[in-house]
């Protein structure tokens, strides 16, 4: 009795899984031909070729195993929290001043900022 219900439970999840994929990838597919085709002109893709994409997409941003980009995220926050609390508050405000006027250009963190940008756009 307890085998017959793991094969049914296993059946079902195969079944859920089969059925997961193939509407994932049509909703991929009709994304696809319903917004990019009118909007940048690309072709109409098959359902096949939105099952290729997912795949590459699965290969360039999840991999196989689980890392993807997720698992660098990790290491990469662990290295710049070592480099902060090893930085001089003269360093740690230099650093926070350089990534405010790199991400800044079109965005700013204070009123102070937003009226500068305003009064240097307008002189432009």
């Amino acid at each position: 009795m307890k085998q017959s219900f793991w094969i049914k439970k296993l059946a079902g999840f195969i079944l859920m899984a089969a059925v997961a994929i193939l509407l994932f990838t049509f909703i991929v597919m009709t994304l696809w031909n319903n917004i990019l085709t009118p909007v940048i002109g690309v072709r109409v893709i098959t359902f096949g070729q939105a099952v290729g994409i997912l795949v590459l997409s699965r290969i360039l941003f999840g991999g196989f195993r689980g890392g993807g980009w997720r698992g660098r995220g990790k290491y990469w926050n662990s290295e710049m929290r070592n480099k902060w609390q090893s930085m001089t508050p003269e360093e740690k405000e230099k650093f926070t001043h350089e990534w405010k006027s790199r991400c800044s250009r079109n965005y700013s963190f204070s009123n102070k900022d937003a009226s500068s940008n305003a009064d240097n756009t307008a002189s432009a």
